[in-house]
């Protein structure tokens, strides 16, 4: 039942004097909201960035689709509140909420987050404190929401152990209906609320209850170990075997306000075939599993007479790499061209389908093409697991230009293990050939914009061993970069460096991190990922305070048998996987550095 009191608290107080207003209202078309007093349990999805972020997420509205089809739960959504929301909120002593019914967060029986990027943390606090939920694990209590999270930082929960009671480990779809489940069942016979994460961490795989895992005793390593008995010493990750089965959202939920991508996205497939050994995606979503063209087909229909959205965007790691892309993307064309629905392949490798791809995609509202090449040299990119050429690369753009893409956006990294000056050369030089290839085929330069990130070693990649660069080498890389640029049409955009320092802090320690974030969040930190809003002398200063030791965790690289942080969190392929793909990345810096590349 919608708690209309405050609602109209909400509307009368707040509303017109905030950016944005209709982001706080709830209401929008395939929205769901149900009768609490009529559901057995209630779950509040929540997204630690903005509405026009979080409502882009295609992973909620999937999780928002399969918990409200089910009549026993209602599900809403709450999204990390502006700045100037969260004054008001604060200012007349009102609660964070959920968007369909306006109730307040503490009286949900599960708040669920998804942690997508490591610097939106604190935003993560600043919802448990406006939701009146207590930020620290050990303060809640039976009546008090169960806090989970899932998403690809669940690989490494150990930051954020302090702030979430259970972390799902893998895909969730299949994990969070039986975990919100098993919650209602442990609570009904638990005398406290440690009694029933107990029964909670015994009954349901694939989760990780972080009270019942400490700091191995018998070594001064970073290494964790149950302390109940029956646990696993390694959680292992849930996986969707059938991906085809899985039901998709058909009628996925259409924004009031714009958003950063206003589309129908399509899972056509989820792993990705290659073995970059800088990305973190290609080892946490394996195995490769596919959906049919009939059952993609299928959902796109009923998803554009539910949303009327004009596009279709195909989501996968790595588009290109559907075996059946062609036909799918002909289907498509043939059955949504006539309604003026247009088919976006936002995921593109250089390879033979790249090429292909010319004749099939709009290039009437989308003439840009995005192409992530990270590295510029051939021998590099073998060397980081990145398997195409540069041959390749520019033929396929050759083609594409003749296609009628317009322009190109690059993606890089600098700060790669074993990086030389001739790599960050290579990215300029990369950039203007493709800008004088579009000379060639359409009479004058391409524009092509270089984005160049700065390398952190994420956890569960090969790369995890590795040491992070220093400040002073990303800032000199930048400023290479920059004076080397010689054509008006190409540009070079740097990630900014302290951020990017940041992640690795964070990404890469363990739970003496945790006061670091709070220390960050009671100082004024909030939405750390946008760039005009993070203020890097904050966090260096939380951490100094929390003692923790960021340049070990940064720029000191752990030994081949240390006890990671995250070593009791398991990936589909194991750990030696990863440990034989490091191995061989140094056997191939080797020769690299011998001029045999």
């Amino acid at each position: 039942m919608l708690n209309q009191e405050l609602k109209d608290k909400i509307t009368a107080l707040l509303l017109p004097d905030i950016r944005m207003p209709a982001q706080y209202v709830g209401g929008e078309l395939n929205s769901r909201a149900k009768d609490h007093a009529h559901v057995r349990g209630t779950l509040c999805l929540a997204f630690p960035d903005t509405y026009s972020i979080g409502m882009s997420n295609v992973g909620l509205q999937v999780l928002y689709d399969i918990m409200n089809r089910r009549d026993d739960w209602a599900c809403e959504r709450v999204f990390a509140p502006w700045v100037d929301m969260e004054e008001l909120l604060r200012k007349h002593e009102l609660p964070l909420y959920g968007l369909e019914t306006f109730t307040p967060l503490d009286q949900f029986d599960v708040l669920g987050f998804t942690l997508q990027y490591d610097m939106g943390y604190t935003n993560v606090l600043t919802m448990l404190d406006l939701g009146r939920v207590p930020l620290h694990c050990e303060e809640r209590t039976l009546q008090h929401p169960l806090v989970i999270a899932g998403g690809p930082c669940a690989f490494n929960p150990e930051p954020m152990t302090r702030f979430i009671d259970v972390f799902v480990v893998g895909d969730g779809e299949e994990v969070l209906p039986r975990l919100c489940d098993e919650w209602l069942r442990a609570k009904e016979g638990a005398t406290d609320r440690r009694e029933a994460l107990t029964e909670l961490a015994r009954r349901v795989p694939n989760i990780y209850v972080p009270i019942f895992y400490q700091p191995a005793s018998d070594c001064g390593s970073a290494a964790m170990r149950p302390t109940l008995a029956g646990l696993p010493e390694t959680i292992e990750p849930a996986v969707v075997e059938d991906l085809d089965a899985l039901p998709m959202p058909t009628a996925p939920l259409v924004p009031y306000v714009e958003c950063v991508q206003e589309r129908i996205s399509i899972e056509i497939m989820r792993g990705c075939p290659w073995r970059c050994r800088f990305c973190q995606s290609s080892t946490i979503k394996r195995p490769l599993r596919f959906r049919r063209v009939e059952t993609l087909l299928e959902a796109a229909r009923k998803a554009y007479r539910n949303t009327g959205f004009n596009e279709i965007s195909l989501l996968s790691l790595s588009t290109s790499d559907y075996p059946y892309l062609q036909e799918l993307v002909e289907s498509l064309r043939k059955e949504f061209e006539p309604l003026g629905v247009s088919i976006s392949v936002p995921s593109l490798r250089v390879n033979e389908q790249l090429q292909a791809m010319g004749s099939l995609l709009d290039t009437q509202r989308r003439g840009g093409l995005t192409i992530a090449p990270e590295a510029a040299l051939d021998d590099m990119r073998q060397q980081i697991g990145k398997r195409i050429s540069n041959h390749d690369l520019y033929e396929g753009c050759e083609k594409l230009f003749a296609a009628g893409f317009n322009r190109v956006k690059l993606y890089f990294m600098c700060g790669l293990p074993g990086e030389r000056r001739e790599d960050l050369e290579g990215i300029v030089e990369m950039a203007e050939t493709i800008s004088e290839l579009g000379r060639k085929v359409r009479g004058r330069p391409i524009k092509v914009v270089a984005n160049v990130s700065n390398f952190v070693p994420k956890p569960q990649t090969p790369y995890q061993w590795n040491a992070m660069r220093t400040r002073n080498y990303f800032r000199e890389a930048h400023s290479l970069l920059r004076k080397l640029v010689k054509m008006r049409s190409v540009s070079i955009k740097c990630h900014d460096v302290e951020c990017s320092l940041l992640e690795g802090a964070v990404s890469r320690g363990g739970r003496e991190v945790g006061a670091a974030i709070e220390n960050a969040w009671r100082a004024g930190a909030r939405f750390d990922s946008w760039s005009e809003r993070l203020v890097s002398d904050v966090w260096w200063q939380a951490f100094a305070d929390a003692g923790v030791d960021v340049q070990r965790i940064m720029h000191q690289p752990y030994q081949p048998d240390a006890a990671l942080p995250w070593g009791h969190i398991g990936i589909r392929q194991g750990a030696e996987y990863l440990r034989r793909e490091q191995e061989e990345s140094v056997v191939q810096l080797g020769r690299m550095e011998g001029g045999e590349g």
